[in-house]
């Protein structure tokens, strides 16, 4: 087992992990290492964007209409002259980040649970 301290129940709840589809994905030429902008509609949290440096394993065609997991809940984050407005979710690899998909369709805005 890991030293990582555990958390309650009510400290996962906190985290608000949902599912997004892509729908909008553009290059981001300004940010200091390679990424996209990514749009992804959250259902009833909105349309929101986010940087996100997974250009070594993912092209804008294959993101699109993707579904995803974000966090909605950090503060937003200045990002050269974007606006990140939430955390997409992924693993680090030595090929690059694999984000976290949903592996069956569920609604936009899906909370995990």
């Amino acid at each position: 087992m890991s030293d990582v301290e555990p958390i309650s129940w009510g400290d996962f709840q906190k985290v608000l992990l949902c599912a997004g589809t892509v729908t909008r994905v553009e290059a981001f030429p300004e940010a200091r290492r390679p990424a996209w902008k990514l749009w992804v509609d959250f259902g009833v949290h909105g349309i929101r964007k986010t940087s996100a440096q997974i250009r070594e394993l993912y092209e804008p065609e294959t993101l699109l209409g993707k579904q995803i997991v974000g966090v909605l809940n950090f503060p937003p984050r200045q990002i050269g002259p974007f606006m990140s407005e939430f955390l997409l979710t992924g693993f680090p690899t030595e090929a690059g980040v694999v984000i976290t998909t949903v592996d069956s369709p569920v609604p936009d805005g899906t909370r995990m649970a």
